[in-house]
């Protein structure tokens, strides 16, 4: 007699039982990305083999259906600030998601955190005359930089509003009997207020007192006959000249009533 094997007629034996040792995993039964295990291989054993996924799913005899999107896990597989994205899911396919930069699209890392070294004051976000600042440029520091006034004020992840009037300060930074302006103190300009003499308006200094020096005797402010002296000529000593009569008789700041007789 003949005993030949099922799962392989090619396999036969007379006189007694065949040996049917049947890989039935050769003819790929399985799906894509799917590992086939047939771990008995003897008569009787057909249709025992396994499809497994890569997560641990599996079945008998038939191919397993193997959808797992690792974005979904928890803890989240990507940096904080990080999109995640998992193309193919829908297979055996594990460690295959993709970590994209928020900040820089163009920054991927595919099974695992990428790393978004981003500088975000390259793009010049702050205001005219503004410093920026961006501490931390790794995933999850989007919006952290800082745009700083020069005076100390600073605001985090938009433009500061620098506005100082400078002419406002206490004490007062021009000297006495001078103007003071500050022409742009929406800006971050600091030392840019301009101290005017109101002796004489085209004495001017910018970031601190004016020297003037102003002659108030050159308008020959006395009377007939009088002598003018202005011992002071500094900022302040508007109006401290004095006229002399030749007995002695003076005034200050106004013509002296020289009267002899």
């Amino acid at each position: 007699f003949v005993c030949t094997c099922d799962s392989d007629m090619s396999i036969k034996k007379v006189d007694g039982p065949a040996t049917c040792d049947k890989d039935e995993c050769s003819t790929n039964p399985c799906g894509m990305g799917q590992t086939c295990n047939d771990p008995v291989k003897t008569v009787a054993s057909v249709g025992d083999f396994t499809c497994e996924c890569g997560n641990g799913v599996k079945t008998t005899g038939a191919a397993a259906t193997c959808e797992t999107d690792e974005c979904a896990a928890m803890p989240a597989p990507c940096g904080n600030g990080q999109t995640c994205e998992d193309p193919d899911k829908a297979s055996n396919k594990l460690h295959d998601f993709v970590c994209t930069c928020d900040s820089d699209m163009s920054i991927k890392k595919v099974d695992g955190p990428a790393t978004c070294d981003k500088d975000e004051c390259s793009s010049n976000p702050c205001g005219m005359g503004q410093t920026c600042n961006d501490p931390v440029k790794t995933a999850g520091s989007v919006g952290d930089f800082t745009c700083e006034c020069g005076n100390g004020v600073k605001t985090t992840g938009a433009a500061a509003t620098c506005e100082t009037d400078e002419c406002a300060a206490m004490p007062a930074p021009c000297g006495n009997g001078q103007t003071c302006e500050d022409p742009d103190k929406a800006s971050n300009k600091l030392h840019d207020f301009v101290c005017t003499c109101d002796s004489d308006m085209s004495i001017k200094k910018v970031d601190g007192p004016a020297t003037c020096d102003k002659d108030e005797c050159s308008s020959n402010p006395c009377g007939m006959g009088q002598t003018c002296n202005d011992p002071v000529k500094t900022a302040g000593s508007v109006g401290d000249f004095t006229c002399e009569c030749g007995n002695g008789v003076k005034t200050t700041g106004a013509a002296a009533t020289c009267e002899t007789d």
